[in-house]
């Protein structure tokens, strides 16, 4: 009996703890919102208008799905892309103003970076290695959903297409992918207004909606390069990255 007495007495505390530590939460609520800096740009998103350039970092990735072909010598490639390989990405951006909460903007962006695509023979683990280097064209059109600006900063939402020309392709190679793609974009991102201009740190992911893979392989002179391109079925593209706009 005193044990569960002693016990009961422990739940209670922990209870009044609990209640207290909301009732703190209730009165405090109300101060921190009432705490109000002052604004930088104020009327900045309220322009019909905007403009600023971007610079950042991204990874660039390929889905690759195999079909499993044997050769006539009884070879069987398996082909992934092991690693990420960073690049960096350059551009400008125009934001049209729709709602106080929605905007348009127009991104076009110049994305450099690889992929290093394996080969492996499942009996004997030979391996061939291809650098696809790329240097793409993006024209992404984007609906950004902001919230609310609390002082100096305004987080959002955006989603967008990007249709894409890859300017890097090189033909001769084991694999060769096609110029043009289109990418789903979705990403999070915050508008910080600072004295003299606006610092937007978003992060996006890139899913690619075209199979980039060239499978009429007229261009090859080296026939023994065709059992890599027989041993995929479809190359999807993604890329991650991470931009910093300044308006």
């Amino acid at each position: 009996m005193p044990g569960w007495a002693i016990k009961g007495e422990l739940i209670r505390f922990k209870d009044m703890k609990q209640v207290l530590f909301i009732l703190m939460l209730l009165v405090t609520l109300p101060l921190v919102a009432q705490t109000r800096k002052v604004q930088n740009r104020p009327y900045i998103d309220q322009r019909r208008w905007h403009y600023g350039f971007l610079v950042g970092l991204h990874t660039q990735d390929l889905e690759v799905r195999n079909t499993g072909f044997v050769t006539a010598e009884g070879e069987s490639w398996f082909a992934e892309v092991p690693e990420y390989s960073p690049g960096f990405s350059v551009g400008v951006v125009g934001e049209l103003f729709l709602h106080q909460h929605l905007s348009l903007r127009l991104v076009p962006t110049l994305f450099f970076g690889d992929k290093k695509v394996v080969f492996r023979e499942a009996s004997s683990g030979a391996e061939h290695t291809q650098q696809l280097k790329s240097a793409y064209l993006s024209l992404p059109l984007d609906l950004k959903f902001s919230a609310e600006r609390f002082n100096n900063y305004r987080p959002y939402v955006m989603v967008g297409v990007a249709p894409t020309y890859d300017f890097g392709v090189k033909k001769q190679r084991a694999l060769l992918v096609k110029h043009f793609d289109c990418y789903l974009e979705v990403g999070i991102g915050c508008d910080f207004y600072l004295p003299f201009f606006k610092l937007i740190p978003e992060l996006k992911f890139c899913f690619g909606l075209a199979d980039l893979l060239e499978k009429q392989r007229t261009d090859l002179t080296d026939k023994g390069l065709e059992k890599f391109t027989q041993s995929v079925g479809k190359l999807s593209s993604r890329m991650i990255a991470l931009t910093f706009y300044f308006e």
